[in-house]
């Protein structure tokens, strides 16, 4: 319930500001198409996430059914995951600290 709440706090943190420097950056006459491309990115990247997941998992773990024998394999491939994960965010992180701030106009 903890990694909830704060998984949650962490995307509302961050969304909301994205969400209004893509919007802010483009004109008015283009935020249905800025909105549309968010939410296909966001789908792609979810997509993507999930792939590598699996990847992950099947590279460590196998072509077995999950089962008390492989949960150490299974713990293993989380926490490869969970790292490859941690890296693309920090990478994210960066590049949203070096687009710097917006200026109104």
């Amino acid at each position: 319930m903890v990694a909830l709440i704060v998984l949650g706090l962490g995307y509302g943190l961050f969304s909301s500001p994205n969400m209004n420097a893509i919007m802010s950056s483009v004109d008015k006459r283009l935020y249905g198409v800025a909105s549309a491309t968010v939410g296909t990115v966001r789908l792609i990247g979810q997509m993507l996430s999930m792939s590598i997941a699996v990847l992950i998992f099947s590279l460590v773990i196998g072509q077995v059914q999950i089962s008390p024998a492989v949960y150490g394999q299974l713990l293993r491939s989380v926490r490869i995951a969970f790292a490859v994960f941690a890296l693309f965010c920090f990478t994210g992180i960066f590049a949203s600290m070096v687009r710097g701030r917006l200026h109104s106009t």
